[in-house]
């Protein structure tokens, strides 16, 4: 099957077209943004209700940290096989199934179903919701030539952030006032309610001539001239930005995980001000997103390499993450913690879009839908980790385990800012996959 982004098409219209393209672009992306709010907020559910949770099913911290594993059990593994198949099946189709089974998988939750329900439920939503970052990405970024992907790549990543800020108030009224299960039912009806609006409105990029700049693709239809996803994959700038994303991915499984509970149990903040707390979290990455995209585009207009105003900017960010949250590691309860929090979790959330739009730099359209979906399965691998290893921690050292669980993270951030700067050099290896 052709690729939608290589569909020829003959204009009739240059003007009109191209005001009709940039509508439909921003129309697509804003759906996506919405699409990815709808995800995470059904990702934060388990972490805003862990204390509830835990005490009606009897879970350990350890059993707890497995149960949020479960979810990720699918989810690399999805996520690879969706990232492929969006280069050979309209991602539009993808997308809603997607909607449609994370809405069906919430149900049993919400319905009254015990733990055997609740771990089988969050391993169909983590398989059905492994593809949608990379998906959604490819999509919208189909519609915009490269160096007007930064805001549209940082729209998306940030509907991951405002689907837990609003839903982390939200969601925690509702647990509080109407039960933990009821908190399942509004996600999923979410879920549903996005799908409507998607099978209307949604739609595939399905021409190349009416984007100006935009990549010329250097594969075929059939895809003779596009490069392996092995060369891809062993390029330094895919494993510096895949290894610099991992970072970020890591925090984001804590902040859903386990960030609410730290704040709970390990620094004595009430429910309702570590609920706020992680709402400013997810405030700080969307202003890091919009802060990376509007400076990096900045710098790309002015003719600076993408080296730096992706790659290093990027890694940049990481590392004053780690060191943030090596010093949070040590501090106690006080406006200087919730600094350090607001930094060392917030932050780093800028490593995501510099990674989608560097790999999406490099590599043709005929690959990129494979090359973004299997970055993100390697990434996610983080979600599968973090939250056992968290419970493990939390369960043999009381409170000591989150200082500990947060010293790991500092290490991990500060490794992949390392190899962001240093490895991530998108012209050097775009010539090297050029035919």
């Amino acid at each position: 099957m052709p690729h939608t982004d290589l569909t020829p098409a003959t204009l009739t219209d240059p003007t009109t077209t191209s005001r009709s393209h940039r509508r439909q672009a921003w129309t697509v992306t804003g759906l996506l943004v919405v699409f990815m709010m709808v995800n995470f907020a059904d990702k934060s559910v388990l972490g805003l209700a862990a204390d509830p949770i835990r005490n009606d099913l009897g879970l350990s911290a350890t059993g707890f940290g497995l149960t949020n594993s479960a979810f990720f059990l699918l989810f690399s593994l999805c996520g690879a096989m969706g990232g492929l198949l969006a280069d050979r099946v309209r991602p539009r189709w993808l997308l809603l199934g997607m909607a449609l089974v994370w809405s069906i998988a919430q149900t049993p939750m919400a319905l009254g179903g015990g733990l055997i329900a609740l771990v089988a439920s969050r391993i169909v939503l983590g398989a059905a919701e492994g593809p949608a970052f990379p998906v959604a990405q490819h999509t919208a970024l189909a519609w915009f030539p490269d160096h007007r992907r930064n805001l549209p790549g940082a729209l998306i990543t940030i509907g991951i952030t405002l689907g837990v800020v609003l839903a982390a108030p939200g969601l925690t009224w509702m647990i509080q006032h109407h039960g933990w299960r009821s908190a399942f039912a509004v996600v999923a009806v979410a879920g549903m309610v996005w799908a409507a609006a998607w099978a209307l409105f949604g739609k595939d990029r399905t021409s190349r001539a009416d984007v100006p700049g935009a990549d010329s693709g250097s594969a075929d239809e059939d895809g003779s001239h596009a490069p392996s996803y092995r060369r891809i994959l062993t390029t330094r700038t895919w494993i510096g930005a895949t290894i610099g994303y991992f970072g970020t991915y890591w925090m984001i499984a804590l902040s859903l995980v386990w960030v609410p509970s730290y704040l709970h149990d390990g620094l004595g903040y009430s429910a309702t001000a570590a609920a706020g707390l992680v709402a400013g979290i997810w405030a700080v990455n969307g202003l890091a997103l919009l802060g990376q995209a509007g400076v990096t585009g900045w710098l790309l207009r002015r003719g600076v390499s993408s080296r730096w105003a992706r790659g290093r900017a990027g890694g940049i960010t990481l590392l004053v993450s780690a060191v943030s949250c090596g010093a949070l590691s040590q501090a106690g309860r006080g406006p200087v913690t919730v600094l350090l929090l607001l930094v060392g979790f917030g932050l780093c959330g800028a490593m995501s879009t510099v990674a989608v739009t560097t790999v999406a730099e490099i590599v043709p359209a005929r690959r990129r839908g494979g090359a973004l979906g299997l970055m993100n399965a390697v990434v996610t691998t983080g979600g599968l980790i973090a939250p056992a290893l968290t419970g493990h921690l939390v369960d043999t050292q009381g409170r000591t385990g989150y200082q500990h669980a947060v010293l790991l993270a500092a290490a991990l951030l500060a490794l992949g800012g390392t190899a962001a700067v240093t490895l991530i050099h998108p012209a050097r290896d775009a010539r090297r996959l050029a035919p």
